[in-house]
């Protein structure tokens, strides 16, 4: 369903439960991250209506995603780390050139930000099958179907206000970059690393 061409090694889980202070620490991150793209999508694109207000509503939600994490951070006695630069997204948002019309850049942003929602929502249906502790798999379980559901309305506003044909062309082209991208990674307790 995700479209993903390479799937995450499930020796991934291995290594995230050597260390899950470090993957919620990250996750909460993610999270964080999610919340000021969609408000970043909101300030430079406040003409598309419909946009904003699913933004809206994506800030919301997201933000008490990140609560939700780091309330399971503080549940096991530990405190909110440091971020940590997401080597996965700093790769990933090179592909596209930069410039190009207004419509252009929107849509790449999407594009950018449906494949991160489709690649966490993997790795939480990993953790959600994987993980030992029954607690966080439930968690990452209720969290992978919101995921699926960003990756799409990310998507679909993409082919929405870009050419539907040339959308899909680049969303297949970005899916090869990422399969690329992925070989190098899954090396550590990362959401996407």
């Amino acid at each position: 369903m995700l479209g993903l061409k390479l799937p995450t090694d499930p020796r991934w889980v291995n290594i995230v439960e050597k260390n899950i202070e470090e993957i919620l620490t990250d996750h909460a991150y993610c999270e964080q991250k999610a919340t000021s793209t969609a408000i970043s999508l909101i300030v430079s694109f406040p003409e598309y209506t419909e946009l904003v207000q699913e933004m809206t509503k994506l800030v919301k939600e997201e933000i008490s995603h990140f609560k939700m994490v780091h309330d399971k951070i503080i549940a096991r006695g530990w405190t909110l780390g440091r971020d940590r630069k997401d080597d996965y997204v700093i790769q990933l948002v090179t592909f596209f050139p930069k410039g190009g019309s207004r419509t252009t850049q929107l849509v790449h942003r999407l594009l950018y930000a449906a494949l991160i929602e489709a690649r966490s929502c993997e790795r939480f249906k990993l953790l959600s099958e994987e993980l030992e502790d029954q607690e966080l798999a439930k968690f990452y379980k209720d969290l992978m179907v919101s995921e699926a559901n960003h990756y799409t309305m990310f998507l679909g506003f993409a082919r929405k206000y870009g050419d539907r044909k040339e959308v899909d062309q680049k969303w297949q082209n970005l899916l090869d970059y990422e399969a690329e991208i992925m070989k190098s990674l899954s090396k550590k307790e990362s959401i996407h690393g």
